[in-house]
């Protein structure tokens, strides 16, 4: 079986990657974790074939645990209505094998602790050989968002009689699929110690084949690496701009702008123009220039001429929003745009 993990940069091609190795005569299960990224890979996979093959599954994560994996086994016997998102209550607390650690009091299952009770239930068997059964290959996108219990499920998942290939960017993590108290609370803290991980599962790591952005110009590679601190480089000698804004009247004019997207770190919905979130941007390979949006602690950082210090997820994000631009890296203060904030 062929087990490999590649370790990518923004706009190297991890998606593109995954949907070029799908072929007519094998049985392809594909999970990624959010909606976001199962569209993206949907549409890609239709450019490519010109529909969507009947030899692909395309599973978020969640989809895929639950009916996949935990309802055919468990549904009727736990007589459970679903997931509940929500974490579990830290008190009271309940023995580890009572199932009021994981399902609630109106028979939902709470998500951060599905993939350990599929685990202690003894099925984990039960959905490798389903696996298997059905599939060929299992493929996993964006696999740095995978946390808590679901990473050590995934770790399982790999050990299935089926070619296993999966693509992810480290300092792209910006979100767990779940979090429960200590599991796996310092996955992403290292990145060596992160590897080390896949390689214990007995995986191949490519830290080679994507380690070029395709998307990003040459400028804003130089300045990810370092002001952000990350490495990246670019495929190509093209140079854009790179710049910070804080003349308000210039301002105002990138704001109005509708082909420039406005990235905030949050709550971009409260601004009546084209933006998205910083973290809720990984995935998008839609934009030419990018306006970035600093709040004032990230505005000092600029001032102070580099974002390694800042704290780590604020800064992965940070790098996915850069990672955005195809053309100009463009940085305003939020302060000038108070004004357009409708809520």
């Amino acid at each position: 079986m062929d087990k490999s993990v590649v370790f990518a940069v923004a706009g190297a091609g991890k998606t593109t990657a995954l949907v070029q190795k799908l072929t007519d005569g094998r049985r392809y299960l594909l999970v990624t974790y959010t909606d976001a990224n199962r569209e993206n890979l949907r549409r890609k996979i239709i450019e490519r074939f010109g529909h969507f093959p009947s030899n692909v599954a395309l599973y978020t994560y969640f989809k895929f645990l639950h009916g996949f994996c935990y309802r055919p086994f468990l549904r009727l016997e736990k007589n459970t209505k679903g997931i509940w998102f929500k974490p579990p209550p830290q008190f009271p607390r309940y023995p580890l094998t009572d199932d009021r650690r994981f399902i609630t009091s109106g028979r939902r299952l709470y998500a951060n602790r599905l993939a350990k009770f599929i685990a202690q239930t003894g099925t984990l068997p039960l959905a490798l050989a389903r696996v298997e059964k059905y599939f060929d290959a299992l493929y996993v996108d964006e696999v740095q968002d995978f946390g808590g219990h679901d990473f050590d499920l995934l770790m399982q998942l790999a050990k299935a009689n089926v070619d296993c290939f999966f693509v992810g960017d480290f300092y792209q993590h910006t979100y767990d699929t779940s979090r429960d108290g200590n599991v796996n609370a310092r996955l992403h803290e290292n990145y060596v110690g992160y590897r080390a991980r896949f390689e214990a599962a007995g995986m191949q790591v490519d830290l080679e084949s994507l380690q070029t952005s395709r998307r990003c110009s040459k400028t804003v590679c130089e300045f990810i690496a370092e002001k952000i601190g990350i490495e990246i480089r670019s495929a190509s000698d093209r140079v854009t701009k790179v710049f910070y804004e804080d003349n308000a009247a210039k301002v105002q004019a990138i704001y109005e702008n509708s082909s420039t997207v406005k990235l905030f770190l949050q709550e971009h919905h409260k601004y009546s123009c084209y933006s998205q979130n910083w973290g809720a941007s990984k995935g998008a390979d839609c934009y030419t220039d990018v306006c970035v949006v600093l709040n004032p602690p990230n505005v000092q950082a600029w001032k102070a001429g580099s974002f390694r210090e800042i704290n780590a997820e604020t800064r992965n994000k940070l790098y996915v929003a850069c990672s955005r631009a195809r053309g100009d890296l463009i940085f305003v203060p939020q302060n000038l745009l108070k004004a357009y904030k409708t809520g």
